[in-house]
Order: structure tokens, then sequence, then C-alpha cells
């Protein structure tokens, strides 16, 4: 009644139509329905101004008020079966719980609720079957071990419960609706617009409650006045108690009576064990949670267990004939919580952290430089040295024959005696780049050193791109002995400086554009006009930085969030290079010393106290061991050798 009585007027067309038909379907028992419905349907025809005066409000405001009593609205009448209609929006879900009386449908409860942000990008076939969830689960006291017709636009649901392929969450969705006596009818959209209109209702306070959101997970079924577990005894004490000896709790209502002799009427006494009755008429043996945390190990982890996932872990304990009301949310966090399985699978880029793009404001303020090689013997020289500006995208670049230190700091004391000092300098944790004579010499420069994460090359990413650009255009360029790459290096680099590049708007030629052979009043000119061109330059790719992030944030499979004190495992890099048959990627569990905003996470080995910093991308928390955890393993001690 709520749903409906709190409804706001229609603010368009569409709303309107929508109400008209829901309120059109129980025409039938609103007397002189037209004419009470004249001043909104005026508003349906062509090149009407939309305009809800006075008398579209009472129009409105009467009939709902007929939907929500009698005899449109009855109370239910427990000899007759139950029929349900659901549907589902891109927005929200509707139903409406009714009883077929005289060949005519009486609604006796109206319900909608609004979809959360994960709910709304379920496909349709999903949605539709989260609206029948959502209606068993609101109307659970009036269905249970009653017949139900389910009226449903969407065909497909009918098949759904025989497809054993289906997705995980629909499986988990039907194994929860197996309890219920349910019959699946189609119905075509024109004749179920009631339920059509609640899950499209207009409430703009509905935004406002939506952490109310769909239960689609069932409660147990645990009996609520029976404290046996409190006891210590088994969950079903009682109910053996009463199908063996037909002793009965005192101190019970006529509710909670009327409810433990429907519960029992599952269950099947055979001394000394009690056995479930289950959906598919088979008979499981009912065990205590303590023997059903026990019979799920040797289901998960045992000789033929195999490890496989919660719903097949689940099934397999159903397969063996054992029943207790958790075994779904038990089996679930079993495999959650088991070592072996957290420590298999890879990792992509929907595991990255979300991107932190490097915004530089001054031209060759800061650069990035990195080694590309080695490459074939080149009049002497076998590796390049290549380095790029973060602003302006200009690229210096020299063929050398060594990787060392020595000819490193002599291409940076070039390059700053050309460009001027930078303020930064970002480089990978090559011997090359992180040694005492480099960090020196940049001391000396006032130069603040940034070191790319270990395994992590995105972090400077502006020279991973150089250098795969410097290097398509070597191997187009070259001869057939390929020895001839360092004369072409400089014409590769023009070529480089002179493409167009998309988050510039601009070559790197045409950004930094330093003609010093121009003076006096030209020059004047150009430097006002190159100052214009770089603050365009930096809006633009601000702008498509920003871009970037959210495209490359949309794709990330969710949020990791990493707190100090938090067990995490981590990503061993080298096995995805050097992978081996059958052995895990994952090591650890290591405890997170400290997050840092930018994606880096420092951690700590329990053992040894080691701390190193690592890339989030390359982390996944570690649950913990199995549920029991009163359960002590047997401690092998070692003695010292002699």
């Amino acid at each position: 009644m709520e749903t409906i009585s709190k409804l706001p007027p229609p603010s368009s067309v569409k709303a309107i139509r929508s109400f008209l038909g829901h309120a059109g379907f129980y025409r039938r028992f609103i007397k002189d329905f037209s004419k009470i419905t004249m001043p909104m349907t005026h508003l349906l025809e062509k090149d009407t101004p939309f305009v809800f005066d006075e008398e579209c409000m009472k129009a409105f405001k009467f009939l709902k008020e007929r939907l929500v009593s009698a005899p449109i609205l009855v109370a239910p009448d427990w000899s007759l079966p139950f029929e349900l209609m659901c549907d589902a929006s891109d927005q929200a879900v509707g139903a409406v719980l009714g009883q077929r009386r005289e060949k005519h449908f009486h609604p006796i409860y109206y319900a909608s609720k609004t979809l959360n942000d994960a709910q709304e990008n379920y496909t349709t076939t999903e949605k539709e079957l989260l609206a029948v969830v959502f209606a068993f689960d609101k109307f659970r006291s009036y269905l249970v071990l009653s017949k139900t017709t389910v009226f449903t636009d969407h065909s497909a649901l009918r098949f759904l419960f025989a497809k054993k392929d289906a997705k995980p969450r629909l499986i988990r969705w039907i194994l929860l609706l197996s309890e219920f006596d349910i019959d699946i009818k189609d119905k075509k959209w024109a004749e179920n617009v009631a339920v059509d209109h609640l899950s499209r209702l207009e409430d703009p306070e509905r935004s406002e409650i939506r952490e109310e959101e769909i239960g689609d997970r069932f409660p147990h079924e645990m009996i609520d006045f029976v404290e046996a577990d409190n006891q210590g005894m088994p969950w079903f004490t009682d109910l053996a108690n009463f199908l063996a000896h037909g002793v009965v709790i005192e101190g019970m209502t006529s509710q909670q009576k009327k409810k433990f002799f429907r519960d029992a009427g599952k269950y099947v006494w055979d001394d000394p064990y009690l056995y479930r009755v289950g959906g598919d008429r088979i008979l499981r043996r009912c065990v205590s949670r303590k023997e059903g945390l026990d019979i799920l190990r040797h289901c998960h982890e045992g000789l033929t267990g195999g490890h496989y996932g919660h719903h097949s872990t689940a099934q397999k304990v159903f397969d063996c004939g054992f029943y207790w009301p958790s075994v779904v949310k038990d089996a679930l966090e079993f495999v959650k919580k088991c070592d072996p399985c957290q420590r298999t699978g890879n990792i992509s880029s929907k595991d990255e952290m979300p991107q932190n793009p490097i915004q530089v404001l001054e031209v060759f303020d800061v650069w990035g430089i990195d080694f590309v090689g080695p490459f074939p013997l080149s009049k002497g020289n076998r590796y390049i040295l290549v380095a790029i500006d973060y602003v302006s995208k200009w690229v210096e670049a020299q063929a050398l024959p060594t990787n060392d230190a020595r000819v490193v700091l002599k291409f940076l004391k070039k390059l700053f005696s050309r460009f001027g000092t930078p303020r930064a300098l970002i480089s990978d944790r090559g011997t090359h780049f992180c040694n005492t004579v480099l960090e020196k010499a940049l001391q000396r420069y006032d130069v603040t050193h940034r070191l790319a994460t270990a395994y992590h090359p995105q972090t400077s990413g502006q020279v991973e791109n150089a250098n795969r650009g410097v290097k398509r255009i070597l191997e187009k360029t070259v001869g057939k002995s390929r020895i001839d790459w360092s004369d072409k290096l400089d014409d590769a680099l023009w070529a480089f400086r002179t493409a167009y590049k998309t988050p510039l708007g601009t070559t790197p030629y045409m950004k930094v554009n330093l003609d010093l052979t121009e003076a006096g009043r030209k020059r004047y000119f150009q430097i006002y006009e190159l100052e214009a061109l770089r603050d365009a330059v930096y809006a633009r790719s601000l702008s498509i930085k920003e871009k970037t992030k959210s495209l490359h944030d949309r794709k990330l499979k969710g949020l990791k969030e990493f707190k100090k004190g938090d067990r995490i495992l981590l990503y061993n890099s080298r096995l995805k290079l050097f992978g081996g048959k059958l052995k895990s990627k994952w090591t650890g569990p290591y405890v997170v010393e400290e997050v840092f905003p930018y994606g880096t996470v420092e951690l700590q080995n329990e053992v040894d106290g080691n701390t190193w910093k690592v890339n989030g991308h390359r982390l996944k928390h570690y649950i913990g061991g199995p549920i029991d955890e009163n359960e002590e393993g047997e401690e092998i001690l070692l003695e010292k050798p002699e």
C-alpha cells in the first residue's frame, strides 16, 4: 500500500501512460473509469502541451485511493493459490502479489525497489530473475508451502531452471528458489502493465534510500525460537525430538507452532538419523555445523575434492547425502579461505590500480630515461639511451657501446647543458641508473631522482612509448644486415619529433620551437606565440589524461583498498616470463606496512622484517585459513645440524 499511496504525480507523458496502464488493469472494479481519467488521457493527445492541472491531480489522487482499497486490494485467502507478477526495468524491480477470485486477479500487496549501481549493470535475464528473487524474499511468509504461479514477460526464465551451465549468480538464485513450489508462465508486456508500472515508478526521493538494497540472499532456514545451538546441541535437536517422541517446545505462540509444524513436514526421522526432504525429493542426512565443516573440507580438498568453487563444493555435499542450513554460505567462506585456491590464477589489466597521470607544468622540468637494446653491433654501438621530456614529448637519444653508469652520466651532462637542469629524473631500477656515481652527480645538480616500481614499467610509461616509437621506425628503415641502425638513428629521431602527438595537439618540434637564430622584434613575438601554444597544449594534455584515466579505471574489476596491517599475497612477475609447470605464482603472505596515494604499497616480511615497495597491481588480499580456527596443526621441531 505504501508504494502506491506515496506515489508522486506523473511528470511526463510517459509516466501518465504507465500509470493509466496500471490503473486500467483494474478498471472493471472502478466505476466510470473513462470519465475519471478523461483529464489525464487528454494529455496523451498529439500536440497537447503537458499541463498537470487541478483536475488531473484530483483524478490521480482518486485512482490512488481506489488502487489501495476494496474491492481491488483484498486480504489473502489461504485456501487459494497465490499469483505473483514480476517485472524489471533498468532502474528498479516491481512485484504484485495477488489471488484470482471469480476469474479476476485481485492484488494483495504491491512492492517496488530501486536497483543499486552493481545491479543496474546486470543483463536483462539477471534483472528479471532478480525481480522474482526479490518478490519471494518480500512475500516469503505468504508463499512458503503454497502453490505459486509467477507471471513474467521474460520467457527465458521458464527454461532457466533446467539449464545447468548458467552463470554462478543465476545458479545461486535458482537454488534459493528451489524450496518454493513455483510455476512460471509467460505473460505479454501489454498484459503485465500493473507490475511494469511498479518497476518504472518516478520518485525523486528513491535515490536517497538506495542503501536498502534488494536482498538477493535469503535468510538461513533456522527456527527462530530454537536455542539448541546456543546450548551446544545440533540445530535439529528440537525437530528430532518432535518427530521421534512427539515432544514439542513449551511456551511457543500459535504462529511459532504453525511454523514449527510446517517445517517439521520437510524432515523424516529414521532412528538414529534425521533426514531432510529436498526439493528434488531426495533424502539427505542432517548433520551439525561442526560435522559439516569436516565434510566441506573433505569435499573441497580431499583426495577426490579437486579444490572446486563453492557452488561445486556445495553440490558435492548434497550429492554425498548431507544437509545443514548454512551449507552454501559455509562453502563460500571455506573456498575463500582455502590457501591453495588463493595462490592460483594470474593477473591482468583488470587488476591494476587506478591510474595516476603525471602532469608537469613547465617544459624540460621532468625527463624520463631508459636504455633500449642490445642491438646488432653497429660502429661499436649496441645500445640506445633514450630520454623524453614529459611536457613537450621531445626525445633525445644516443647510440652507446655499453649500458653502464659512466655513459649515462656523460649523456645527462650533455642533456642538462642543452636544455637546462630539470627538477626530476624518472628511471627504472637498473644498476646503470641506481648507483653512487649517478646519485652524487644528480645531488650536485639538485635533481630529484624518481624510481619506477619494480616490474611495473607503467610508472615510466612516457619513455617506454618513446622506446617503442624509435625502435619501430628503425625496424622499417634499416638494411637487411641491420648493422646500419646507428646511422639511421638521427633520421628516426627527426621523424619522431615532427610527428603529430594527440595529447599535444601538435608536434614536439612545434611545442619546443626554439629558433635561436631569430632575433629582435620577430623573436619577441615568437616567444609570446610560443607561450600561448604551450598553455593550450597543457590544457589539452590535461583533458586527454583525464579521459584516459576514466577509460582505464572503468575497465577495472573493482577498487583495491589496502590498509596498514593487512595480510596480502604478492604475484611473482618473474614467473610470468619464466613460468614453471604446476608452480604457484603467488608468494607470501606479507604484511602491509604503508600505503602511498599513487598506488604503491610498502610490504614487510614477517620472517626477517625486510621491507620493499611494489605496485598494488601485483597484490591481492590473503583472507586466511579454514573456517574452523580452533583446529591446531601439528608442530614439527627440527634439530639444528651439527
